[in-house]
């Protein structure tokens, strides 16, 4: 039957919900601390405790200087006493030995008990900044315990509690006590009272969690969420595109009757959610994030005083909607593109065009006068309150189109002719210029924070680090912790770009790998060489002229040329039936061996080929010259 220790020991761990080592380490850390309180020990005596769990019994050892006479029981033992637990044991020498008080295990229970609670306490504090920690960015659940003005205290797992504040609730949103919550845990910090838990429903990575939930191809990779940009309570926008083809990502996010986007609606307290298309060209982006809105035009101007600015035409009767409430749509757009959009209909657009037409002589050359004056006249019209039909406001938005175009073809040449600012390649490995900002490792928030920032790649955030680091430290929302994680990233880029710089400098050193022989006796060359050998070529009759001494050139005489037909349809038995006669082989030895060609030279000589029709085979005959001036078959 166990005893009542081990009822005892086996409840607390049932109750914390700890480890069996962590509850028996702090057990016996609290009885070396009742041992050193009770006798008076030094902090510097080393003193274990051991705890036997099948009968409760705590056992003291302590480290003792051997002497010869005891003075000190706490910190001395007899050389006697020190030989039974180490027969090694000289005088001067330390050993451990057993130094349990015989009334200890009531005094070590009453002075242990606090210390008991106390590392108790902390072991479990550390198990639940752990747990929680590991869930950073994640949705938990929750019940609410307690509702203030300051906002809300929730109770999660491991008997934790967390807080969100008013400013992390979304606007409208009552709770009461007992009510389950969903929320983003945003943030953990250790505190000596426990861990500070930061729950919030407002972040915009709460919405895209709820999206990886309800979407399954956003959890598993085929959809991708490019960006978000929201207001809590009142309106979001998401930005997705398809990471294969065929996929339609907005159809995937919406649902079936829009089932899927409905479930978050209503976990957000009603939120209106816009699901947008993401797409490469900007001004195609922009055009889709305006939406509900319809968009006659969309014109970017890089250069621009205040920043990237896009320039957004739209119909007399849409220019409400593309503004929205309070300039909520138009500035939901900016946050989601990453440009600041000016947003103007097309009559106040046409307005600004003309008198912009009129300032410059060379638009003004280049429109005409007559083009102008029917702007001009339209635009009268509308500003008597005359009504103006399709086709006249179509009239006007061509007409700023065309204006539009030719200042963008006008400010291409002169920021070609700007001295572009020096871009430091050193350090930055060449895949860093194709990855997105979103997918470079750094968190989440910090990504999106860089993303609205305008830099977009990877390159550019370590052009940036390297040139003005100050700019990035100004984003709202990064801080000294923000900028250690880029630091980070900048230093894994460096080792990648030398690691890079070392293999194109091996590849560069490396001996060109020579053309294997047998690559040289493909079927293609063996045709050629066949062909070679039996194409005739023409030559006159008659004494061919050469220099005494020099080898003479082989040229072949054919009696007549076949076609390129002939040439590749040549049957195999001819070509192996060809009979070849060396007329020089006649003559003795002798004379072959004083006719010798000299070193180095290709002796070159001349064949006659004729074709015997009775034996059916090709007779090559070679030519070889027996004097200055004379030839002989």
């Amino acid at each position: 039957m166990k005893n009542e220790f081990t009822l005892a020991f086996n409840e607390v761990l049932e109750e914390k919900g700890l480890p069996r080592e962590v509850i028996l380490h702090a057990l016996e850390l609290a009885m070396a601390s009742a041992y050193r309180k009770a006798v008076n020990a030094s902090q510097n005596q080393h003193v274990e405790a051991k705890v036997d769990m099948d009968t409760g019994k705590v056992t003291i050892f302590t480290e003792k200087e051997v002497v010869e006479s005891v003075e000190s029981p706490i910190t001395e033992v007899s050389l006697e006493d020190a030989l039974l637990v180490d027969p090694d044991a000289e005088l001067g020498g330390m050993v451990i030995v057993e130094s349990t008080p015989a009334d200890f295990g009531r005094v070590a229970a009453q002075t242990a008990r606090q210390v008991i609670q106390q590392r108790i306490r902390e072991a479990e504090r550390q198990a639940q900044l752990d747990h929680f920690r590991k869930q950073v960015g994640e949705i938990i659940n929750g019940v609410v315990q307690a509702v203030n003005s300051q906002g809300l205290t929730i109770g999660l797992d491991m008997k934790a509690e967390g807080s969100m504040p008013r400013k992390e609730m979304i606007p409208n949103e009552r709770f009461k006590n007992h009510d389950r919550v969903r929320a983003l845990l945003a943030e953990v910090n250790d505190n000596p009272r426990g861990p500070q838990i930061i729950l919030s429903r407002t972040h915009r990575n709460f919405l895209r969690r709820l999206l990886e939930t309800e979407v399954p191809e956003i959890y598993h990779g085929v959809v991708e969420i490019r960006s978000i940009a929201r207001e809590p309570g009142e309106r979001a926008k998401v930005a997705v595109s398809a990471t294969q083809p065929g996929i339609d990502p907005v159809g995937a996010c919406v649902g079936i009757k829009g089932v899927r986007i409905q479930a978050i609606v209503k976990e957000l307290s009603n939120e209106k959610i816009d699901v947008i298309e993401w797409n490469a060209d900007p001004a195609i982006f922009i055009a889709k994030a305006i939406s509900p809105a319809r968009v006659t035009g969309v014109y970017l101007n890089d250069r621009a005083p205040g920043g990237k600015t896009a320039t957004v035409i739209v119909p007399e009767d849409q220019l409400s909607l593309a503004i929205g409430r309070d300039g909520q749509n138009a500035r939901l757009a900016a946050k989601l593109t990453g440009w600041r959009i000016d947003i103007k209909s097309v009559s106040e657009a046409g307005s600004e065009t003309l008198q912009l037409v009129r300032s410059d002589s060379a638009l003004l050359e280049q429109i005409g006068e007559e083009l102008l004056q029917t702007i001009q006249d339209l635009l009268v019209r509308k500003s008597e309150g005359r009504p103006l039909s399709a086709e006249e406001y179509d009239k006007i938005a061509k007409f700023i189109d065309r204006v539009e175009r030719r200042l963008v073809a006008a400010r291409t040449p002169e920021k070609q002719a700007e001295p572009e600012k020096p871009i430091i390649l050193e350090g930055i490995p060449a895949s860093a210029y194709e990855t997105n900002i979103l997918d470079s490792g750094l968190p989440e928030h910090v990504a999106y924070i860089l993303q609205e920032g305008g830099y977009n790649t990877v390159a550019e955030l370590a052009t940036e680090m390297r040139t003005e680091p100050d700019n990035i430290l100004r984003l709202n929302g990064i801080g000294q912790k923000a900028m250690q994680t880029i630091r980070n990233l900048m230093e894994t880029l460096e080792q990648q770009a030398a690691a890079e710089a070392e293999t194109a400098k091996l590849a560069e050193q490396a001996p060109a790998e020579e053309i294997p022989a047998a690559l040289e006796e493909t079927p293609a060359a063996a045709v050629e060489e066949a062909v070679a050998a039996v194409e005739p070529v023409e030559v006159e009759a008659g004494i061919v002229e050469t220099v005494p001494g020099e080898p003479v050139a082989e040229e072949v005489v054919p009696e007549e040329e076949p076609s390129l037909e002939e040439i590749f349809t040549l049957r195999p038995e001819v070509l192996t039936a060809t009979e070849y006669v060396d007329e020089e082989e006649e003559e003795g030895e002798g004379d072959k061996k004083d006719r010798k060609k000299p070193k180095g030279k290709k002796g070159r000589r001349f064949v006659n080929v004729e074709y015997d029709p009775d034996k059916d085979v090709t007779i090559v005959r070679k030519q070889h010259k027996r004097g200055d001036d004379e030839w002989s078959f």
